[in-house]
C-alpha cells in the first residue's frame, strides 16, 4: 500500500496540525537530549516554508490523564523556538474554544504548540470525540511521530479518520531504512540481538530469520539459550518458561543453515551492580556462584567475523549490561565493528540507541531509530497503527 507523504500532499497556506515526538528527557524541568525535537525540524521547516500555520502536539511522559505540570511541554515550546529562530506559542490547553481560537488566528508561518496530549485519559482511549475536537485545530493532518506510531491513539491515528492525513519526513525515513530489511535485504544479512529477555525478542528473530544468514545473540537472552543446550551458566538471567522456544529457534535455525552466535567467553561478577568485579570466563560454561553481565573476547571475535561480510546489518538491544562501564566492552566493540562496516546498518530500539549515543558511534551508523517500542514492532513485521492510517 501506498504512503501518502507530505511531498504528495497540498498543505500551500493551510493550517496543518502535526503529531511529532517530543518526549525528551527532562531534569529539573530543563530538557537533557534534545534529539526527538531536532528530528521533526525537517518536517516543521518544510511546512512553514509552504506559506502553511502550524499547530503541534505531542506528549511527554505520563500524566496519565491528569494535568500534572511537572509534564508540561513548555520547555519544549522554549527550545524549539531556539531551534526554528521564531516564536513558538504555548496553548493554555490541548483542546477547547480557547485553543481553538488560538490556532485559528495563526498567520503563515506561525507556530502554536498544544500542551501534552496525555493529560486527557480520552488521547490513549482513541476517543472519537477527542480526535474530532483535535482535527478542528487543522486543515490537514501529518503525523511524524515514529516513536508513537505503534499506538493507536486519538492523537496518531483518530484524528485521521476527520483530516486528510500523510506522512511526514521522519516517518517516510524510518520506514524506507526498516522494510527493505524485512522485504528485500541486501545480503548477507546479519543481526545483532540483544536485551535481557528471549520474550520481548522472539518475536523479532523469528521475523528475521528467512532473511539472515547470521544471529549474534547476546545480552541477557543469550543466557536462556546457553541453558536450553544444557550449558551451565551459574546465576545469570534465564528465562525457564522460554527454553523450549529457545530450544526451537535454535532447530529452526539450523533447518535453514543460518549460524546463530552465541556467548562462548563472558565476563562475570558476583553481584548485579555496577561496582561489581569484573571477571573472566574463558569458557562457555559460568561458575554456579556467578552471573554473566559481559561477552568475553572469543565472542567478540566471532561477531566482528560475522559483522565483516555483511551487507546489511540490524542492532536491536545491547550485549551486556553496558550502562555498567565495567561491563560494556563487549557491546562497545560489537557497536564499533558495525558502525566500521560497508555495509547498511540499522540500529532500532532505545537501548541500543542510548549504547551508540554513549559510545559516540550515532553518527557513523547509517540509520538510528527514534523509536524503540516502534522500531521493536516494525522488526517483529506487525502492521503500525499509527503508519496503516496514512497508507492509500
Amino acid at each position: 500500500m501506498a504512503l501518502r507523504t507530505l511531498k504528495t500532499t497540498d498543505i500551500t497556506g493551510k493550517r496543518v496540525l502535526m503529531r511529532a515526538d517530543f518526549n525528551v528527557p527532562l531534569k529539573d524541568g530543563a530538557i537533557t537530549d534534545d534529539t526527538r525535537i531536532r528530528a521533526a525540524l525537517k518536517s516543521i521547516q518544510y511546512i512553514l516554508d509552504q506559506g502553511a500555520s502550524l499547530v503541534l502536539m505531542s506528549h511527554l511522559g505520563r500524566p496519565k490523564g491528569e494535568k500534572k505540570p511537572e509534564f508540561s511541554l513548555k520547555p519544549v515550546a522554549d527550545r524549539l523556538s531556539e531551534l526554528l529562530d521564531a516564536d513558538v506559542t504555548m496553548a493554555a490547553d490541548v483542546v477547547g474554544d480557547a485553543v481553538e481560537a488560538q490556532a485559528r488566528a495563526l498567520k503563515p508561518g506561525q507556530v502554536l504548540l498544544l500542551e501534552n496530549v496525555r493529560y486527557y485519559k480520552e488521547e490513549t482511549d482513541n476517543d472519537p470525540g477527542f480526535a474530532k475536537k483535535l482535527a478542528a485545530l487543522g486543515d490537514v493532518f501529518v503525523n511524524d511521530a515514529f516513536g508513537t506510531a505503534h499506538r493507536a491513539h486519538a492523537s496518531t491515528e483518530g484524528v485521521t479518520k476527520f483530516l486528510p492525513s500523510c506522512a511526514g519526513f521522519l516517518i517516510e525515513k524510518e520506514i524506507s531504512f526498516f522494510q527493505p530489511v524485512l522485504d528485500n535485504p541486501e545480503k548477507p544479512m546479519v543481526a545483532v540481538i540483544g536485551g535481557a529477555k528471549v520474550s520481548s525478542k522472539i518475536a523479532v528473530l523469528e521475523s528475521l530469520l528467512p532473511n539472515c544468514a547470521s544471529f549474534i545473540i547476546g545480552g541477557g537472552m543469550a543466557y536462556t539459550f546457553l541453558k536450553a543446550q544444557g550449558v551451565e551458566v551459574g546465576t545469570s538471567l534465564v528465562e525457564e518458561e522460554y527454553l523450549d522456544t529457545a530450544r526451537q529457534f535454535l532447530a529452526a535455525a539450523g533447518k535453514r543453515g543460518t549460524e546463530v552466535i552465541l556467548p562462548l567467553d563472558h565476563v562475570v561478577a558476583a553481584d548485579f551492580a555496577a561496582e561489581a568485579t569484573p571477571e573472566p570466563v574463558d569458557s562457555r560454561e559460568i561458575p554456579a556462584d556467578r552471573m554473566a553481565l559481559d561477552i568475553g573476547p572469543k565472542t567478540i571475535d566471532a561477531a566482528r567475523k560475522a559483522i565483516a561480510s555483511a551487507r546489511t546489518i540490524v542492532w536491536n538491544g545491547p550485549l551486556g549490561v553496558f550502562e555498567f562501564d565495567n561491563f560494556a566492552a563487549g557491546t562497545k566493540a560489537v557497536a564499533e565493528a558495525i558502525a566500521a562496516s560497508d555495509g547498511m546498518t540499522v540500529v532500532g530500539g532505545g537501548d541500543s540507541v542510548a549504547a551508540a549515543n554513549k559510545f559516540g558511534l550515532a553518527d557513523r551508523l547509517d540509520h538510528v531509530s527514534t523509536g524503540g517500542g516502534a522500531s521493536l514492532e516494525f522488526l517483529e513485521g506487525k502492521a503500525l497503527p499509527g503508519i496503516v492510517a496514512l497508507q492509500d
